[in-house]
């Protein structure tokens, strides 16, 4: 994951790339044609690529592909002409010493003038190239060594002076040579820069991407998926902050799982587990409930926090009736097996605390205060196949369940005696809202 995060990333590079490194890429691809001009490189866009091209590079065809046209940058023309200018002057000198003869047998004017022109050429190529590294030294030297030159050719020959000028022209060159170098080390110095920085920023994003991944993934596990993308996706992780909201809560747990367990094997034990959890977790985050307890057989879910839900109560009540209904299979498995198990299940409406709990790294959303503990008790009191429900509980959606008026009982931890009611079902205009999938039924 974090790999792939960083792979996708590394793609925003590309607005700080050398811009160099860009157009040797799309040489390389064939999409320009390479000149070099006042820049460094200066590029033309060859045509869109369409049928007539394609057609046209076959072999056998009239036309021919074009070759790069290359043209020299203004710091290599300046080389050159200080040099020519140079080789110009002492050419002949050299060669009459070294080899006895004359490399070009031009008279003394028609040499001047190639000295001088190939001189003031240079100091051009000085001045375009100003462009690029910002600076007037190489420039001012190259136009002083010309100046010294035409001075010696046609008011007083000096050799001295002669030598003086290439001197200069020469420094020029190079110093113009050295100033584009260093603008280029500057340059490739802060795009690493840029590109360190970047790296640093990355990861940091990378960092917090994953933290978000892992915060979503442990959402997904008491949130419904899709309430769980709403709160990271929507930005809404305040509702995750301690506070108050009246809840329907709903506790279930299996009946008779402490002596099943005691006589079967352990694995079947937890496969009865992990397939009893899955369904109703399943059936949870199709009522978009949230999950504030998973302990061994036990199940705690609650309504209306983090997402509002306009009827709690009527959501927990069809949550318990599929909850029943999807064990049934289970049921009757286990009895002709010589067990007997089932699910008993308690609701509760009120106020209660919600938030995060827990330390850092592993904090679940959960739900505390008497609306919690009298859901649990009623599931400790309900028998298998029963769904008690406290008064105000039933009185809030009475027009829509059956229900029959039980005992009071005396819950553990309940000071006053808690006035119950069991669910037999829902009204015949809304049986038909309870569903469960095919997946639900049995273990």
């Amino acid at each position: 994951m974090y790999g792939l995060a960083v792979r996708c990333k590394r793609r925003e590079i590309e607005h700080i790339r050398d811009p160099y490194s860009r157009f040797t890429e799309a040489v390389r691809c064939g999409k320009f044609s390479l000149r070099v001009g006042t820049d460094y490189a200066m590029v033309s866009k060859r045509p869109a690529r369409g049928s007539d091209d394609v057609k046209s590079d076959l072999p056998g065809s009239d036309s021919e592909a074009q070759p790069p046209q290359l043209r020299l940058s203004f710091e290599a023309l300046t080389l050159i002409a200080a040099f020519g200018s140079l080789v110009t002057c002492y050419g002949n000198i050299i060669a009459l010493n070294f080899f006895g003869t004359r490399l070009v047998p031009w008279n003394a004017h028609v040499q001047a003038v190639f000295m001088w022109s190939l001189a003031l050429l240079a100091v051009y190529g000085l001045w375009r190239s100003r462009e690029q590294h910002q600076q007037v030294f190489p420039l001012a030297v190259g136009a002083a060594g010309v100046a010294v030159l035409i001075f010696t050719l046609y008011v007083k020959w000096d050799t001295r002076f002669e030598i003086l000028a290439y001197t200069l022209l020469v420094l020029a060159a190079l110093l113009n040579q050295s100033a584009i170098l260093s603008r280029l080390y500057r340059t490739v110095r802060q795009q690493a820069l840029q590109i360190r920085d970047f790296n640093r920023n990355l990861e940091d994003e990378v960092r917090r991407q994953v933290r978000e991944i892992e915060r979503l993934g442990r959402l997904k596990g008491f949130l419904a998926p899709q309430v769980a993308e709403m709160v990271m996706g929507e930005g809404k992780e305040g509702l995750l902050d301690s506070h108050r909201r009246d809840i329907a809560c709903l506790f279930c747990d299996i009946r008779g799982f402490t002596s099943f367990s005691e006589r079967v094997e352990p694995e079947e034990a937890i496969s009865l587990l992990q397939v009893y959890h899955e369904r109703v977790g399943g059936l949870v985050a199709h009522r978009r409930g949230t999950i504030g307890l998973r302990a061994g057989d036990g199940v705690m879910v609650f309504f209306n926090d983090p997402i509002p839900c306009e009827e709690p109560v009527k959501e927990a009540v069809m949550l318990a009736l599929e909850i029943q209904e999807a064990v049934q299979d289970v049921r009757e498995h286990w009895q002709r097996l010589g067990h007997s198990i089932g699910v008993g299940i308690g609701i509760a409406s009120g106020y209660a605390t919600l938030g995060l709990l827990g330390s850092q790294g592993r904090a679940d959303y959960t739900a505390i205060g008497n609306v919690v503990n009298i859901a649990a008790r009623l599931c400790g009191e309900a028998k298998d196949r029963e769904i008690l429900i406290t008064q105000r509980a039933y009185l809030d959606i009475e027009p829509q369940i059956e229900g029959k008026l039980c005992d009071p009982l005396q819950l553990k931890g309940v000071s006053q005696p808690v006035e119950t009611y069991s669910v037999v079902g829902l009204r015949s205009s809304l049986s038909s809202l309870v569903t469960v999938d095919e997946d639900a039924r049995g273990f």
